[in-house]
């Protein structure tokens, strides 16, 4: 589970609500204020000052209608899926893939390549199911790079799409909430009366200005966050799959397996680098 998005984002919003619900009595002016409640205090129903149902409508409702009118329905078909992937944090563990492929180098040592065939049939890994099957087959090793990374580059452009799609909605929000804004203001000046207009002028301002407010929060605190966790899986997943590449590239060159252990272990950070070397690789 990825911890830290819901940290944060449960974190933003307990003070964005605390801040509005709050009050801080000091200074001169406020001593006696402070003395009779405190120098903090809670309003819980100031709250209904930040609800607008009609703001939430504009705002949301033609951010979704602009997104889909933006995305095929393939990409947002995939939205739930979106949603698994960047909360799942261990799933791209490259530690893993590098004893897998110097497991895979000690096999192709003592029994040759086609050893390897039966130990591609137990990969739930696609990509490196068939990384395994393309050296098994003895294509050329220029040719078995060139598959496997125009595989990747083609994997990257696909989640750039995804994450384009949280972009795309991060940035129509604030637009919409300035549209609600200007809707807001146009029904205040159409309805002021000439008599007492300006007793009401600063709620309505207030409630044209929600919309702003509204477009923000889900622009950086929603849509903002899930388009960069979903480029951060996209690195990861992309560094596993070139640990593979260099893996099978050497595997197919005949590379000594504890070079090859030590060659993979530079794609990861140093820390991990010395946990990992523990279990060594044989020969």
């Amino acid at each position: 589970m990825n911890i830290t998005y819901i940290i944060g984002l449960v974190l933003a919003l307990v003070v964005f609500c605390l801040g509005i619900m709050m009050g801080i009595n000091i200074g001169p002016n406020a001593a006696q204020a402070a003395a009779e409640k405190g120098v903090i205090t809670f309003e819980p129903g100031l709250m209904w000052n930040f609800f607008d149902a009609a703001s939430i409508f504009i705002v949301i409702g033609c951010t979704v209608a602009v997104v889909v009118a933006s995305f095929p329905g393939s990409t947002l078909g995939a939205v739930p899926k979106h949603f698994g992937i960047m909360l799942n944090a261990k799933k791209f563990d490259p530690m893993s893939y590098i004893d897998q492929l110097v497991d895979l180098a000690m096999t192709a040592r003592k029994n040759g390549l086609l050893a390897l065939e039966g130990k591609a049939n137990e990969q739930s890994d696609p990509f490196f199911k068939q990384a395994i099957m393309l050296i098994v087959d003895a294509n050329d090793p220029d040719k078995v790079r060139a598959i496997l990374e125009n595989d990747i580059e083609c994997m990257s452009a696909r989640h750039e799409d995804a994450a384009a799609l949280y972009d795309k909605a991060g940035s129509v929000a604030p637009a919409f909430g300035m549209v609600g804004t200007l809707v807001g203001l146009i029904n205040m000046l159409n309805n002021m009366d000439p008599t007492n207009g300006s007793s009401s002028i600063g709620k309505d301002m207030g409630t044209a200005l929600i919309t702003t407010l509204y477009g923000c929060i889900l622009a950086h605190m929603i849509f903002g966050p899930i388009a960069n966790n979903l480029r951060i899986r996209d690195s990861e997943e992309v560094l596993c799959k070139q640990i593979i590449v260099e893996g099978i590239m050497s595997i197919q060159s005949g590379e000594n397996p504890k070079a090859l252990r030590e060659k993979l272990l530079t794609y990861i950070p140093q820390g991990k680098r010395e946990e990992g070397g523990k279990s060594g690789g044989g020969e």
